[in-house]
């Protein structure tokens, strides 16, 4: 649509983006001195900006407020010779890419022709002698046939390389095209929005425009920094971030958001639980019956500014129910009137045996019940549609034809109506107009609704309003230049652009870019809170639709370094970071790249630490530190008449650390656990038993640790057991061995 003319253009710099788990809340500054009438044209903001998403404020205390703000779209042609860049070079590169294959095709089809060619005799008759072969001409057609083919699959090589370089060209540039920034006007069509805002004041004025965009998604990584022997290190918050919102976030300050950006915010209604009969409460709704006199309120509107010909004369027929000499069966002035409408109206009283209009029903403001047809044969009142098929507050446009759930008989077959009395009051009809009366006057009774298949039967009552009219944000009110039926009161946005549609559904693809390896979506790993990190500096992201890496904060972090074992699975020594979160933020999970002493080590996955825990990353294998574990068992008899059996079972392991420094192994066993009270389990050794929820990790029962400090080069051994008694006449399920 064209934009309304506006004084003064204000021109917007992107200022701030807060990037939420999808799509993004931007915010744009605008700067200028308040026109005289305070209209301002802010422009800048881009085609995928959400719709009722506009949020405009005055920045600072200047005695200027806003008024009314705005989205206004204006699309003009391109120059002829304005440049499209990569799109023109695909254009081209697919023009070359194609020629190229057909002369390559030609070629193809020139050697098979050549590779055709063989010596044809003439035909030979019955009485003709027998011919000599000439052998020198077979040879040289041989000869012509080689010497042919031999340059033309010279050529035919030169011709398949110059299309390999071709379709490689295209794909080149086909991916650059996908890849680019969508920060730029279509081809062939130069699109502007803008907001347009009305201002109360004077002076200077900054204006702080917040608008929501679809295509923006994000997940955290991180970076590990530390030195050996030291007892903290550097952990480095950065996200990987994709956008295709249709705009370059070109030095913006980036915030990331884990919370949802559509979730509803309305708090639910608690509804009360009843004993006995049930009882349904009626469902709150701010349907109101249209106030009186509404149709006075444009009488001086009308008078001072005198409406357009054609408006008066559709507004005319609209408002005319019937008219004088219609056809019997006709109803002039309505959607059903077949034949132009005599220009002189007349009201007509209702007639016997019509259906009456419904009373109106309390409801929202600036709304009516919808109109009822009237004469016999009508069926039960319909609620009004728009011309959407949406019902509508006002009742259908005038003059245009109603859209019903069951449609009605031609106006043909409706029979003719029945005279009025003189004392029927609506008013009064000259009786030379009055249509001849019946021989026998009687009332008659509305004929039934055809029934259309697969459609509801109507039922009769006061009309109710529905989805639409309830989503009271997209109301929109018909303002004095509307139809009679429609002005001051209430209807649904019916507006729609097709163009916004496609370019948010282009940007909300970009929520399907797979993830980076052990990446995480937010909302996953945030729960049920929501966080918000802050980038310290400035950064661009281009609106291309692939990942870029923005470094948010550094964060101090305590760590120690921790080597376990559990020999009685894997007689492997693991090595492990112990992290802590000492901060008040919480720490998604991600991707951490971990370097130590300035080397990289590997790339592993960082869990979700809350403040204040503690969580264990693993470094993978440390071969320097070996550990072997031999068991042996001991079946023997005790008690009163050798009644008890004894299983006595021996765990031994040994360690050895093969590096230049001190370290701490910790050493993880298992013991038995029974729920039997003739099973008792009697342990020996030194090893402890850890305190549940003490540690970074969760732990079986039944799990017990040694924790060994080992000087360079040097060994330990460490012996333990434990003693399982059952009774003599029972056995272990899976043998006595448990080790």
């Amino acid at each position: 649509m064209k934009a309304e003319t506006v004084h003064q253009v204000w021109d917007s710099v992107l200022d701030s983006v807060v990037v939420h788990a999808q799509g993004a809340l931007c915010r744009r500054v605008a700067r200028g001195s308040v026109p005289p009438d305070g209209r301002v044209r802010v422009t800048g903001l881009p085609r995928t900006a959400g719709p009722g998403s506009l949020l405009v404020r005055v920045v600072g205390a200047g005695g200027v407020r806003v008024v009314e703000a705005r989205v206004e779209v204006d699309a003009q042609p391109d120059a002829p010779g304005a440049p499209h860049g990569l799109r023109r070079e695909v254009e081209r590169l697919r023009e070359e890419c194609a020629a190229a294959r057909a002369r390559r095709d030609r070629h193809l089809g020139l050697v098979e022709e050549v590779r055709g060619l063989r010596p044809a005799p003439p035909a030979r008759r019955r009485e003709d002698p027998p011919r000599r072969t000439p052998v020198e001409a077979w040879l040289e057609l041989a000869d012509f046939v080689d010497a042919r083919l031999r340059d033309l699959h010279t050529r035919l090589g030169e011709l398949e390389e110059a299309l390999l370089r071709a379709e490689h060209d295209l794909a080149v540039a086909a991916d650059a095209l996908a890849h680019a920034s969508t920060d730029a006007p279509s081809a062939h069509v130069a699109t502007t929005v803008s907001a347009a805002v009305t201002l109360d004041g004077t002076g200077e004025a900054e204006l702080e425009l917040e608008y929501e965009v679809p295509g923006a998604v994000w997940s955290p990584a991180y970076r590990l920094h530390y030195r050996q022997g030291d007892g903290g290190g550097r952990l480095v918050l950065r996200a990987s971030v994709a956008q295709r919102t249709g705009e370059d976030w070109n030095g913006v300050r980036i915030a990331l958001a884990t919370a949802d950006l559509h979730r509803r915010t309305d708090l639910p209604a608690l509804r009360s639980l009843r004993i006995g009969r049930r009882q349904s409460d009626p469902a709150p709704s701010g349907w109101r019956e249209p106030p009186t006199g509404l149709a006075d309120l444009f009488t001086g509107y009308d008078a001072a500014a005198p409406r357009p010909v054609a408006a008066v004369a559709h507004e005319a027929v609209a408002g005319a129910p019937a008219a004088v000499g219609a056809a019997p069966g006709s109803f002039a002035g309505s959607a059903f009137a077949p034949g132009p409408v005599p220009p002189t109206p007349v009201p007509v009283p209702q007639a016997y045996g019509t259906a009456a209009p419904p009373p109106p029903v309390p409801g929202r403001a600036g709304a009516s019940a919808p109109p009822v047809r009237g004469g016999p044969g009508a069926g039960p009142a319909q609620p009004a549609r728009s011309r959407k098929g949406r019902p509508s507050h006002g009742g259908a446009p005038a003059g245009g034809p109603f859209e019903t759930s069951v449609p009605l008989p031609p106006p043909a077959s409706f029979p003719p109506p029945a005279p009025l009395p003189p004392s029927a009051p609506g008013g009064v009809m000259p009786a030379a107009a009055m249509p001849p009366a019946p021989a026998s006057p009687a009332p008659m009774s509305p004929a039934p609704v055809p029934a259309v298949p697969g459609s509801a039967v109507p039922q009769a009552g006061p009309p109710r309003p529905g989805v639409a009219e309830l989503d009271y944000v997209a109301l929109v009110l018909a303002g004095p230049d509307e139809e009679a039926g429609r002005r001051g009161r209430l209807f649904p946005d019916a507006s729609f652009d097709p163009v916004a549609a496609e370019h948010r559904r282009r940007a909300e693809a970009v929520a399907s870019l797979p993830l980076p390896g052990h990446a995480v979506r937010p909302r996953e790993s945030a729960g049920s809170f929501d966080h918000r990190f802050d980038a310290a500096a400035r950064t661009d992201i281009p609106s291309d639709g692939t990942w870029h890496t923005v470094t948010v904060t550094g964060i101090p972090v305590a760590l120690r370094t921790e080597y376990l074992c559990v020999p009685s699975v894997d007689e492997t020594v693991h090595a492990t970071l112990v992290l802590t979160n000492a901060t008040g933020q919480a720490w998604l999970a991600g991707p951490v790249e971990v370097t130590l002493d300035d080397d990289f080590l590997l790339t592993t996955a960082l869990p979700t630490l809350a403040p204040g825990g503690t969580r264990r990353v693993g470094l993978g294998p440390a071969e320097a530190v070996r550990v072997t574990r031999r068991t042996e068992l001991r079946e023997s008899s005790a008690g009163l008449r050798n009644g008890t059996t004894v299983l006595d079972h021996r765990v031994h392991v040994e360690l050895s650390n093969r590096l230049a420094r001190p370290v701490g192994v910790e050493v993880r066993e298992r013991v038995p656990v029974t729920s039997d009270p003739d099973v008792r389990i009697d342990e020996r050794a030194d090893w402890t038993v850890p305190e549940e929820g003490a540690g970074p990790d969760r732990l079986a029962p039944g799990t017990r640790v040694w924790r060994v400090d080992l000087p360079p080069g040097g060994s330990a051994r460490l012996d333990g057991g434990y003693e399982i008694r059952i009774p003599a006449g029972k056995a272990l399920v899976d043998g006595n061995r448990r080790s």
